[in-house]
């Protein structure tokens, strides 16, 4: 029975718009994912997103076999917290720069979030705010084509989020698919609790890392290696390389994946 690959994505970015990373990971494994996280009503977005990781825990179970972990950001997240609490559902683990923290800044997302100002510290103050609503799929794709963060993305991957990260809005437009307050719900509610947990993932992970540590720190992944086990690796580019990189980040995964199928066994 072939492996299989259960990919999770980042806040914002539904898992269609990662298709050429997806894409050359299929040509070694089966692919599985869920396409938008944190829109089904019955997994609603509170503190630490405990309801969201049931939401993965429920798609992983769907499958007759454990699966090997890819996620990505807020994907990642969510695949360490199951991968915490249902192991069996795993061979392995691989995360791509999610904001796994050390308990003293895990300590000051908690203390945001008391003081009301986690919006200030996260990505989820701008989010409410901005552009929902374009004429088509092309101008959705010039609009973003300008945004120096998009600009750094591969060419087929700015394409696949006009097309896949957007969705008909009833007038004949496009609005963006993964909607701005869950994404903003998602955001404020960045867990803090990450630090309990220490020692008790037995679960074979390799932690890929940004060089630009614009996300995580050299002392989380310090933190992440000694309590975790983590494997560390470090990649050129910024928190968003699987789109920037895709082909460079599959391949980073499948020279991974071996060692880590092999610790598990």
């Amino acid at each position: 029975m072939q492996d299989i690959i259960h990919f999770s994505h980042a806040n914002s970015f539904p898992a269609p718009v990662y298709g050429k990373l997806l894409r050359a990971l299929g040509q070694h494994y089966q692919l599985g994912w869920l396409d938008c996280i944190g829109h089904d009503p019955r997994y609603p977005v509170t503190d630490c997103w405990p309801h969201l990781v049931d939401e993965t825990i429920a798609v992983l179970s769907r499958y007759r076999q454990p699966v090997i972990g890819v996620g990505h950001s807020l994907g990642g997240y969510l695949l360490f917290y199951a991968a915490i609490r249902a192991p069996e559902l795993f061979k392995a683990l691989v995360i791509l720069d999610s904001p796994l923290m050390g308990p003293r800044r895990a300590g000051f997302i908690w203390l945001a979030k008391k003081l009301g100002l986690i919006a200030r510290i996260t990505p989820g103050g701008n989010t409410l705010g901005r552009r929902d609503s374009w004429a088509s799929v092309e101008m959705m794709h010039d609009y973003f084509a300008r945004k120096p963060a998009f600009a750094r993305f591969d060419p087929d991957c700015l394409a696949d989020y006009a097309l896949h990260g957007s969705e008909d809005d009833g007038q004949g437009g496009r609005r963006l698919r993964f909607r701005p307050q869950i994404e903003h719900q998602i955001y404020c509610g960045l867990p803090h609790d990450f630090p309990r947990y220490r020692g008790q993932l037995t679960v074979p992970t390799a932690f890929v890392a940004a060089s630009r540590h614009d996300v995580v720190r050299p002392s989380d992944l310090r933190y992440m290696q000694r309590h975790f086990g983590m494997q560390l690796h470090e990649v050129a580019g910024s928190h968003l390389f699987p789109l920037e990189a895709p082909q460079q980040t599959a391949q980073t995964i499948l020279q991974l994946l071996p060692g880590l199928q092999a610790a598990a066994q």
